[in-house]
């Protein structure tokens, strides 16, 4: 014993001992990250850390073995009442010491035991009433004891106690403040609804939100509260105000009208520089700018401020005075690549276009040559398109950029000769060919490239994967034309509104789409008036707001929707429009709004080019999944991602699909990723893009993954919408079997 005792040293013993404790407390050091790493708290952030990288340094779970994952519990969301429609999920849950925060498709607040789903406590923000709308997630806090969630719902940030799920009383209004107040609008009048969860910075939560796309919509202003308090603390304006930088990219006083670009995808941050950064979208209206002539900054650019104070550091403009809804809508992710033989702390940024672009952290420099590049002159009265765009020129684009006849789908030949004829009639010139009169071809189209999922990086290697859509899109514009609606009856006032606001997602027959716009049809009996005219005024699943666009005509809408009144004569969508925008802009305190004989409306946004049976009118592949390496800015692999069956020709390979969500990497090797609609669940090799595992859901995995530790396992899990059994949605979770 002696002399096994003699050859340990007090240095060895002192090691051992710190080991010991490390794994007692679950926590493990991870030489290349440089840190210790809190097991149980390794996907403690949406998209799994400050820096949005989307991985996982866990690997119980590996190439090796995950053909042996199985369910480990399930949970299903039970707030929906009987007979609603399975609502749409995009939570991605945070686990903390064992305790998983998330959020059902109901948009409720739920702590679940992270080990076996059992709830510990739920909260409704909504406080029994309908609500809903979009949530990714919810963020925590502590300080010594003291730990909180924070959750948006409708206009309003809630401080929740972490272990009770109940408000606090000493943040703001007894538990919540209304991100209302503070904005250009009257608060009573305007509605500001984040969908993506802030970030922590210390004491302060920093958040986005999402606005109205319509003219007189409120500014995107990006602002941080005091945790402990709920008092706002710094705002930074995104359409600049008088003195502030990029107010000369405007006309004089667009500050006082034009809205829009607004990060409404969330945001990431580097603790050490104490800077955070965030991607916005485009300033309204999406579609037509004669009132916003110029570059308009800081629409649909990347911003990096000083986390603490909200003070510019710098930017890089994607798109110049957008005009295709070109939103950049994920969280920049933080990487470190080598560029020319020196490791560059990097910002990569994905994008509805297709493009990645990556920039020094520090100076906002473009890591890889981005070129102005001319593009197509708008022929629309008064509007000036920007002439020239930045197209990156590397890495190359991860969507498609231009299409030919040879393109078109071929299903048969009438179907063809249709979707030929129609895409003969549109202006096509590329993805920057303005909306025109005539009707425009767009693509890659404001659903293609990628969406609020994301890109997720393996912060070791360098390289991003990043799911791509391929769906094009149509632009019919027209002038709005100044009208009375009075003498319509209340039925055709509402189905003006129909007309106007709501025919491109549920279709003319209100039957909805696959795409997730769902029907109305019989709408009377899954909802009540009131619940109804409340999911209308707070949004829902892909629907933002329309509290300003129905507030005096909720009989109106109510009466068109429950088909209250027999079908009369079709009014055309202008007469409501103006209407209803300068209803919109009366909550403008500052009584400035765009002049009337400026308003053209794209009376087809969001409709996909599609053939008479709704399938797809571009050949596959509609969806994949990439591996880009930002060292080289080359393309690793590329495959297929999902399938549609109602467009697969017989003996062709999977169509691929498209989808919003992102993928979850684990140092395991592993890439999982849902964000198809034909409810399957996927596990691919990181190195080579092969499928090893799969497996089909209760319900659509519109959701970006999570994987933790909790009590010596790893788990992988991921929101599911809800179907017609359970309308609110699931929470699953896969392990490997116990031993």
């Amino acid at each position: 014993m002696a002399k096994l005792y003699k050859s340990f040293n007090i240095k060895t013993i002192l090691l051992l001992s710190f080991f010991a404790i490390l794994v007692y407390t679950g926590c493990k050091v991870y030489p290349e990250m440089g840190k210790k790493v809190n097991l149980d708290r390794s996907w403690s952030v949406y998209k799994a850390d400050a820096e949005g990288t989307g991985y996982s340094i866990l690997d119980e779970i590996n190439t090796n073995n995950v053909q042996n994952l199985e369910i480990a519990w399930t949970h299903k969301f039970s707030d929906a009442p009987a007979g609603s429609r399975g609502g749409n999920s995009e939570s991605n849950p945070i686990i903390i010491d064992g305790v998983m925060y998330t959020l059902s498709a109901r948009h409720r607040a739920y702590a679940l035991d992270a080990t076996t789903g059992t709830q510990i406590w739920a909260f409704d923000p909504f406080n029994g009433e309908a609500g809903g709308g979009i949530g990714r997630g919810v963020t925590y806090w502590e300080e010594g004891t003291d730990k909180r969630i924070l959750l948006t719902a409708g206009d309003k940030l809630f401080a929740l106690n972490a272990q009770t799920g109940l408000p606090i009383p000493s943040f703001g209004n007894n538990g919540w403040v209304s991100m209302n107040v503070g904005m250009r609008g009257d608060p009573a009048k305007i509605s500001v609804i984040p969908t993506s969860p802030g970030i922590v910075f210390r004491n302060l939560f920093i958040i986005g939100n999402e606005v109205s796309e319509l003219y007189g919509a409120e500014p995107g202003h990006v602002r941080a509260y005091d945790i402990k308090s709920g008092k706002l603390e710094w705002t930074f304006h995104t359409v600049p105000q008088p003195g502030e930088f990029g107010y000369d990219t405007w006309p004089k006083d667009a500050w006082k009208y034009v809205g829009g670009a607004n990060n409404w995808g969330g945001m990431s941050l580097d603790q050490k520089r104490g800077m955070v950064f965030f991607a916005t979208g485009s300033p309204t209206y999406d579609y037509y700018g004669k009132d916003r002539l110029g570059m308009n900054l800081f629409g649909n650019s990347v911003v990096a401020l000083d986390a603490a104070t909200g003070k510019y550091r710098w930017h890089f403009q994607t798109v110049h005075h957008d005009l295709w809804d070109y939103d950049l809508p994920a969280p920049p992710n933080l990487i470190t690549v080598v560029h020319n033989g020196k490791k560059i702390d990097a910002v990569a940024q994905t994008s509805k276009l297709g493009y990645i672009y990556t920039f020094n952290r520090d100076t906002g420099e473009p890591l890889f040559p981005i070129e102005e590049k001319p593009v197509p002159a708008s022929d629309i009265p008064g509007e000036q398109a920007w002439p020239t765009q930045p197209i990156p020129t590397k890495p190359a684009p991860y969507a498609r950029q231009f299409v030919t006849k040879d393109d078109i789908s071929n299903y048969s030949k009438g179907s063809h000769d249709s979707l030929m004829m129609r895409f003969n009639a549109f202006r096509y010139e590329g993805p920057f060919t303005p909306p025109s009169l005539q009707g425009t071809f767009m693509l890659p189209g404001s659903r293609g490239g990628s969406s609020w999922g994301g890109g997720t990086v393996d912060p070791f290697k360098g390289i991003i994967y990043v799911k791509s859509n391929d769906s094009p899109e149509i632009a019919t514009m027209k002038k709005v034309v100044e009208n009375e609606t009075s003498n319509l009856s209340v039925f055709n006032q509402g189905k003006a509104l129909y007309s106007t606001y709501c025919i491109s997602c549920h279709m003319a027959d209100k039957n909805g789409d696959e795409s997730g716009n769902p029907s109305l049809l019989a709408i009377e009996t899954r909802l009540s008036r009131e619940d109804a005219l409340n999911k209308i005024k707070r949004g829902g699943g892909k629907m933002p707001s329309f509290a300003s666009v129905i507030a005096g005509k909720e009989e109106a809408i109510i009466s068109y929707l429950f088909d209250k009144e027999a079908s009369a004569a079709r009014p055309s969508r202008e007469q409501s429009f103006l209407k209803e925008i300068q209803e919109n802009e009366m909550a403008n305190k500052s009584g400035a709004s765009t002049p009337k004989e400026d308003k053209y409306l794209n009376l087809t946004a969001y409709g996909q080019f599609l053939d008479n049976q709704r399938r797809p009118g571009i050949k596959p592949p509609w969806g994949q999944l990439h591996a880009i390496n930002l060292n080289t800015g080359e393309f690793e692999w590329s495959i297929t991602l999902g399938n549609q069956p109602e467009g697969q020709l017989p003996g062709a390979p999977e169509t691929g699909a498209s989808g919003s969500a992102g993928p979850l990497l684990t140092k395991g090797g592993l890439l999982f990723i849902g964000s198809t609609r034909d409810r399957k669940f996927r596990a691919f090799d990181q190195k080579t893009g092969r499928k090893i595992w799969g497996t089909t859901l209760p319900g659509i995995a519109n959701a970006n993954p999570s994987t933790y530790w909790s009590k010596g396992k790893q788990y992988v899990a991921i929101s599911v919408g809800g179907d017609s059994e359970n309308p609110a949605g699931y929470m699953v979770t896969f392990a490997l079997p116990s031993k």
